[in-house]
């Protein structure tokens, strides 16, 4: 992913991400969570945003704790001068545990198999750290995580690496199914059920320091599941988590990115004019069309064709046409426009321009997919950091 510390005019387009505003989301959501600590998940890049540069933002918000799905993500964030813990919670057979363990972060084991293979690792490393396991209990999501009926062998053969001296249980854990639906029955059935995983492992002598569930909308709505941190993820970069939780608005959070581009032409077309490949929108009037550098590569989904809005020349607009590998197009009408005018796909909408969620619900999908998907050839800029 490229970076620039500021926004050059000659940019065909960018992500601006406004390191305040998730610094702000951090403070308000570490209100929200009471006693309990709170880990800011940056995994994907900072779902979009840029990893580290968010990561920063998060602490300075009064994030203690920081969450990557692989390992990878873990170290780099190790390698770029974070000394907070950061639990890393996603491997297959054969990851570099002896990696993690060495740059002493937190690693999440959900069997047996995986418990043998942090264990092996951290007896082949250098002075013998132990290695700083959270065991992980599947409630309900039916995802990851060890089954009901597989957790009190996964306890117990956690228990006797404690014993052993090779690995220490620091973290018990879960994952909400429904958390962004308010009130629906799998929520309630899941605390108890973390209740009860909880319960099994103290009885076997494990004593944790950190027991977690909540995600961004539990953070927000269920303090019952805050137990004794929470992992906020997407609300971190200021996007509500659900529709039925909120907009960002409601929930006192601010999107962090906002997505713009220029015009890199604009014309004229007669009537009847097909654009883009296979004439899926076709001019009902002479009109201006504006083309804009972005495309499927860049993250536009290619389902956004004729759907996806944006503000382009003072009004929003759908994209006309198909969404091509580089660009789409807009239909603008007989507005006043002109090649290097400025368009916005989403963004806080502060200026009336569409949010993330907005996009989501054109394309039936979540926000978190909008904003994650932005690739890397689409430079970050950033702002808000004191520069």
């Amino acid at each position: 992913m490229t970076e620039q510390p500021v926004p050059p005019g000659h940019l065909r387009a960018a992500a601006q991400v406004d390191l305040a505003a998730i610094r702000d989301n951090v403070a308000l959501l570490r209100d929200r969570s009471g006693d309990a600590e709170l880990m800011a998940v940056v995994k994907a890049d900072g779902y979009g945003h840029g990893m580290v540069r968010s990561a920063r933002a998060a602490v300075a918000g009064g994030a203690t704790w920081l969450g990557t799905a692989v390992l990878e993500e873990a170290l780099a964030l190790r390698a770029a001068g974070f000394d907070q813990r950061i639990l890393s919670w996603l491997a297959a057979p054969g990851e570099a545990y002896a990696s993690g363990i060495t740059a002493d972060v937190d690693l999440s084991v959900s069997s047996v198999e995986a418990l043998r293979e942090v264990a092996a690792a951290a007896a082949t490393v250098g002075g013998r750290p132990i290695a700083r396991i959270h065991l992980k209990v599947d409630t309900g999501l039916g995802r990851n995580g060890a089954s009901r009926a597989d957790w009190p062998e996964l306890v117990e053969a956690a228990r006797k690496a404690e014993i052993d001296g090779v690995i220490r249980v620091v973290g018990l854990w879960s994952h909400f199914a429904y958390a962004d639906a308010p009130g629906h029955p799998t929520i309630a059935a899941q605390i108890r059920e973390f209740h009860e995983a909880v319960a099994v492992a103290e009885r076997a002598g494990i004593e944790p320091e950190v027991r977690h569930l909540a995600n961004s909308a539990a953070t927000l709505t269920l303090p019952e599941s805050h137990f004794d941190l929470v992992r906020p993820g997407i609300a971190v970069y200021g996007v509500s988590p659900g529709p039925d939780v909120g907009r960002p608005a409601d929930l006192g959070l601010r999107p962090a990115m906002t997505l713009w581009a220029r015009l890199a032409l604009v014309k004229r077309l007669p009537a009847g004019h097909g654009v883009s490949y296979g004439h899926r929108y076709v001019t009902s009037r002479p009109t201006t069309l504006g083309l804009i550098p972005l495309g499927y590569a860049d993250g536009i989904p290619r389902n956004a064709t004729n759907l996806a809005p944006m503000l382009a020349a003072g009004r929003i607009r759908p994209i006309a046409g198909a969404v091509c590998m580089d660009q789409v197009c807009v239909d603008l009408g007989d507005d006043a426009a002109a090649a290097g005018d400025e368009v916005v796909l989403f963004g806080p909408g502060d200026r009336g321009e569409p949010t993330a969620q907005d996009w989501a619900e054109a394309l039936d999908t979540i926000a978190y997919e909008i904003v994650t998907r932005i690739g890397a050839r689409v430079p970050r800029v950033y702002s808000g950091d004191g520069r």
